[in-house]
């Protein structure tokens, strides 16, 4: 398969998510995090944080929407029918808390190809409503060959 570059670099549409009490919970619950501060007000407020602080695997939820327009872009070529998640890993700059708004941006930083199988490479930039970077994540995406 072989695989298009000339996307590399892309930028995409950035994507607010407003992190709100009950997703935090709910998330924290699926996930099996027990930590009071994802659960009590009162006790995220004891430990100084104004609201219920997200788990840092939240990071998908703020910033996984912001990779759709990325992956279905027909200049960045990714076959659907052959895709496999490949990896990704998260850099955490601060915490996220309920109230806050998060605004993510997805770049192309990478396409390959390796045995005929193509691998694109996202980077998504994580910004709270102060404009400070809370969470930089890479996701690699396989397409794979025919």
């Amino acid at each position: 398969m072989p695989v298009n570059t000339g996307a590399v670099g892309k930028r995409f549409p950035t994507v607010t998510y407003a992190v709100g009490r009950e997703k935090i919970r709910e998330f924290a619950r699926a996930v099996g995090e027990t930590d009071p501060l994802h659960h009590r007000v009162e006790a995220a407020r004891a430990a100084g944080h104004p609201d219920l602080v997200a788990p840092p695997m939240f990071a998908v939820v703020y910033a996984m929407p912001s990779l759709a327009p990325a992956m279905f872009d027909p200049e960045v070529g990714i076959d659907f029918s052959r895709l496999v998640h490949g990896g990704q890993e998260f850099t955490w700059n601060g915490l996220v808390v309920a109230g806050d708004e998060i605004t993510t941006t997805a770049t192309l930083v990478e396409v390959s190809e390796r045995a005929g199988n193509g691998f694109f490479t996202f980077e998504t930039r994580s910004v709270n409503q102060d404009g400070a970077e809370v969470c930089v994540g890479r996701w690699m995406n396989v397409v794979r060959a025919a």
